[in-house]
């Protein structure tokens, strides 16, 4: 037995294998009336429990006009080889206030507290604005990306947090070359590189969706950009063109010697694979390709793209899980051979399609539009957005919110109705994924008013948080 073993899991194996079943989900909730706060949400997912898909606590910020978003650890499985440290505090970085509120998991699981709060001018202080992704460093250190300067123009940048202090000691960028524009990240040691993806100019799409600055280069961003882990300079940038535009959440794959991963392009519905050639050099190459729907809105013929907002890998690297949130599918693909994803399981939730009723002209995968979605004598209004996927890979849960100021142009009626958690079973051997109608978790009448959802972490890590490194 390893008694002296550090935060998280040895391998992603040993947590796909021997990882605990989760029992609480941390979920990000905003707000969307902005005089009111945004909150962690704790919520139990213990079967055996009385309180049951039910929220058990909730985490204000303490401030308002946040707009939490993303979360992560102080420490996480990079950090294994250190006892010492312990994994108990929920770094959550909001986009508009550029806030980082420090949240204590680890006192009272099921009742977190704000531990402490950096300041957005802490963050200003050093050039950058609303903080993205987390991840934490072998180093200690957690590290945060972000999207925008000081004023709110695009700018990839990441900042570093002493996880032992507490504060902000400067970015991790060095050299000359910058990224134009920011978003996720995923680090790769072995190999000596960092992948960064682009969403586009933080002060023009905290205002919406606006179609005519798709094709803006000075707004929205089509590249991945490719930093030497070692010397943090920018070392290669790959622009995937307007087909590849907002590539968004990126994932390498989970064993820690590989070389490749995806990434999901948010816009028009298409998903990257990633990969060292035998030059050392990085390429990409288009391997999921959602085509558009035709439909007609207030009698005008239009194209719906799928945005796909977020996927996430299998601790395995088996499957690939993609959200279509304009469509309203979450859709699994056995990814075993990386270069040919082969859908293998695909379950509707909502979309724009089902919860408008427009009228479908042309569809080139099915044959008649989804129905609305009712769990437990609710309707799901809005679409799956964020996923998150059990450590053993055989429950997913999908929130439904992307970003409050898209969700009230594109899902009004979730704005007023509240957001919502749903439970889908994945057939781990054979592919397929089934909805649990007896699991939900509806955020239409929480204390303040109805709430939107987002991002969920689950105590003890997940897939999405954990980075590992190679043992040699």
């Amino acid at each position: 037995m390893d008694c002296c073993k550090g935060p998280g899991y040895a391998t992603p194996l040993d947590a796909f294998y021997n990882g605990p079943r989760e029992t609480l989900l941390y979920v990000i909730c905003v707000q969307p009336d902005k005089t009111k706060q945004d909150y962690v949400a704790t919520i139990d997912v213990d079967p055996l429990s009385s309180t049951y898909s039910q929220v058990i606590h909730r985490t204000f910020t303490g401030s308002v006009e946040d707009e939490l978003h993303h979360s992560g650890w102080n420490v996480c499985s990079s950090c294994y080889d250190k006892p010492e440290l312990k994994r108990d505090l929920l770094v959550c970085p909001s986009l508009h206030t550029s806030n980082i509120y420090i949240v204590d998991v680890g006192t009272n699981p099921r009742k977190p507290k704000i531990h402490k709060v950096i300041e957005g001018s802490e963050m200003r202080s050093f050039n950058c604005s609303f903080p993205h992704s987390v991840h934490c460093l072998a180093s200690g250190e957690v590290m945060i990306s972000s999207m925008g300067d000081k004023d709110e123009n695009g700018k990839g940048d990441f900042v570093l947090i002493d996880s032992k202090t507490l504060k902000v000691t400067g970015t991790w960028v060095k050299g000359e070359k910058k990224a134009k524009f920011g978003y996720d990240f995923w680090y790769q040691p072995y190999h000596d590189v960092m992948v960064a993806t682009e969403w586009g100019t933080p002060k023009d799409f905290k205002t919406g969706f606006h179609p005519a600055d798709i094709t803006n280069p000075e707004k929205y961003g089509t590249s991945l950009n490719f930093y030497s882990w070692s010397t943090h300079e920018l070392i290669q940038v790959i622009d995937l063109g307007l087909e590849g535009c907002a590539p968004l959440e990126t994932r390498f794959l989970h064993n820690p010697k590989a070389a490749e991963g995806f990434v999901g392009c948010a816009v028009q519905g298409n998903v990257y694979r990633f990969y060292k050639n035998n030059d050392n050099v990085w390429k990409a190459d288009k391997v999921i390709d959602v085509p558009a729907k035709t439909v007609l809105r207030d009698g005008v013929e239009t194209k719906i793209n799928a945005l796909i907002g977020d996927i996430l890998l299998s601790l395995d690297d088996k499957y690939l899980y993609l959200s279509c949130w304009l469509h309203g599918d979450v859709r699994q693909y056995d990814v075993s051979d990386t270069k040919n994803p082969k859908l293998t399981g695909q379950i509707f939730l909502g979309g724009q399609i089902a919860n408008n009723n427009l009228e479908v002209i042309d569809d080139k995968e099915l044959k008649e539009a989804p129905k609305p979605v009712i769990i437990k004598g609710k309707r799901l209004y809005g679409s799956p957005q964020m996923l998150q996927l059990s450590l053993d890979g055989k429950r997913m849960y999908a929130s439904s919110s992307l970003y409050s100021p898209w969700d009230k142009q594109f899902y009004p009626q979730m704005i007023k109705e509240g957001g919502w958690i749903v439970k889908i079973d994945i057939d781990t051997e054979n592919g397929g994924m089934k909805l649990d109608e007896d699991f939900l978790v509806h955020f239409g009448n929480e204390p303040n008013g109805p709430v939107l959802p987002h991002e969920i972490r689950y105590p003890g890590g997940d897939c999405t948080s954990d980075i590992w490194l190679a043992k040699d």
